[in-house]
């Protein structure tokens, strides 16, 4: 395993270089960086303490900053002291300017500035928080997005990341024995998809919940045949309604995310047809 520094300098959060630097990191095997995170720098004096830090832990140094006198002390120190210094958002800025035929702003943190799409996502997070496990069904055709499926399939944490990218997210837990709200049946609005999982997979997840809660295995909550006969339960009632159909097996949270907001463009621009679309 091959370490190394890597510096992360931003005058904002750090979300968006801290993003890109690990998906550019994951691609190489047998690495591991240690990293430096400096953000919110936006004076001289910030700045210092940054180029103290490259100073003692020699490495990769990754930034953005939009104050050109600042950049340009980083930039000048890198160089001095012979480690890479990298702008990752330049190429894509100057690209957007070139195109636009525009200068941008230069303003730090501009991403994060408390207009009415901040807000937007307040709002969305507190709907999916409110609305997490079927509760509040009274006002369930206020979502953009329902999401139906069995225990354990990743519904909670991908309604969360969708309100962090300011959609109104619900879901409703499917539970052997037990009817659908029957709230469901009237709406109209909202996409309403289903989620699907391995059944071995789900097997094991659910033991090792019932594990955190120190409960037996036997339960019938982690039973193969039952949890397999669950799943495919699940799948005809989805087949019946005819509503998209996304099996989280091997997904992150961030690609179901992706695909739901797929379906979502779809349906608003008129080429959506939930019928037997599954992925």
């Amino acid at each position: 395993m091959k370490e190394f520094h890597l510096h992360l300098v931003s005058d904002a959060t750090g979300e968006t270089i801290n993003s890109v630097a690990r998906a550019c990191v994951i691609q190489f095997d047998d690495v591991r960086p240690i990293e430096h995170f400096w953000n919110l720098v936006r004076t001289d004096r910030q700045l210092d303490l940054v180029l103290e830090g490259i100073r003692d832990n020699h490495g990769l140094v990754m930034f953005t900053l939009v104050d050109e006198t600042l950049r340009r002390r980083l930039q000048d120190f890198c160089r001095e002291m012979q480690v890479p210094c990298i702008p990752v958002l330049d190429p894509l800025i100057n690209a957007l300017a070139a195109f636009l035929g525009v200068e941008s702003q230069r303003q730090p943190g501009r991403q994060h500035v408390l207009d009415a799409e901040y807000f937007s996502r307040i709002d969305a997070v507190d709907f999916a928080l409110s609305h997490d496990d079927g509760q509040s069904n009274w006002d369930l055709h206020e979502a953009d997005v329902v999401l139906i499926g069995v225990s354990r399939s990743s519904k909670t944490p991908t309604c969360i990341y969708l309100a962090n990218r300011g959609i109104k997210a619900a879901n409703i837990p499917l539970v052997p024995g037990s009817p659908l709200p029957a709230e469901v049946d009237l709406l109209t609005r909202p996409l309403i998809v289903g989620l699907t999982k391995d059944p071995d997979r789900l097997v094991q997840i659910r033991r090792n919940r019932l594990k955190l809660l120190n409960q037996g295995e036997g339960s019938s909550y982690a039973d193969p045949e039952l949890v397999r006969s669950e799943v495919q339960e699940a799948r005809r009632l989805f087949s019946r309604r005819g509503w998209p159909v996304i099996d989280v097996s091997r997904r992150s949270i961030e690609e179901t995310a992706a695909e739901i907001m797929m379906l979502l463009a779809r349906r608003q621009s008129g080429t959506f047809s939930p019928e037997g679309k599954k992925t």
